[in-house]
């Protein structure tokens, strides 16, 4: 039996392309749904998913471990509302299905293409990026800690044939819109963590951090080579680290004052 899982919040444009491509050998479709104010939830029923209401959390793998947690199925395909899976992946998962107690592997890593400014990108550290979401049921956690975060295998972990179509950023609209939430995100943990709030980390956290990730993705990964879409992607990438600071910088000062 193969469960296929999602956690998802206002996913109306992406969730019927999703759940079509997994639907021919799904068993069971379960979709942790984080109060989406949109027709989300009712296109996962219409498509036979199970529909499980919560809040939506800053941090959502707290809702996809739930999601992971309520599948049946002996394996388990973790998704992304904004990711497909291609044919050859899902033959390969039917494939495994088959063959799970033959097997040493408890999980799989899934190469991700990732679909940026019109292009999937094949450089900057965009390509392969391998992610565990293919596991056999009881092998596999999330930290629940960061949202890109990888999953705790206890076990062996193989490579599965085939890609996940990753459609996160259709338009830098949506990149930004998701940007704005990662950087939120990432000033409370530098909260948490009590990361100073001074000149040196303003000088790291603005500049020298900004700076080495730009090079690590245009230069040593050559980002340069997928043209306006990758130098894009490593200018943003780098300006990430600042306007976590930044943000957390209001938080502690400007917020109190």
């Amino acid at each position: 039996m193969i469960s296929v899982v999602l956690a998802v919040y206002n996913e109306e444009k992406n969730i019927e392309r999703c759940l079509n491509a997994v639907a021919s050998f799904a068993d069971e479709i379960i979709v942790v749904d984080g109060e989406s104010t949109d027709t989300t939830a009712s296109i996962a029923k219409k498509i036979g998913a199970t529909v499980i209401s919560t809040t939506n959390k800053a941090n959502f793998h707290i809702n996809k471990q739930m999601a992971m947690d309520a599948a049946k199925g002996s394996l388990v395909l973790q998704l992304d509302a904004d990711e497909v899976v291609s044919s050859d992946l899902a033959q390969f998962i039917k494939e495994s299905s088959k063959n799970i107690k033959k097997t040493d592997e408890k999980a799989w890593y899934i190469h991700r293409k990732n679909f940026f400014l019109g292009k999937f990108l094949t450089k900057g550290g965009q390509y392969p990026d391998p992610v565990i979401r293919l596991y056999v049921n009881g092998f596999a956690s999330l930290p629940q800690k960061d949202v890109h975060e990888q999953m705790i295998v206890d076990g062996k972990i193989g490579v599965a044939k085939g890609h996940l179509l990753h459609y996160s950023n259709p338009s830098f609209d949506d990149y930004v819109r998701k940007f704005n939430a990662y950087t939120s995100f990432k000033a409370q943990q530098l909260k948490e963590q009590a990361i100073p709030l001074n000149v040196t980390q303003a000088l790291n956290f603005g500049l020298i951090k900004p700076t080495s990730t730009f090079l690590s993705l245009y230069v040593r990964h050559k980002g340069f080579m997928d043209g306006i879409p990758g130098l894009v992607f490593a200018i943003m990438s780098g300006i990430y680290h600042l306007i976590s600071y930044l943000k957390y910088w209001e938080l502690e000062v400007v917020g109190k004052e």
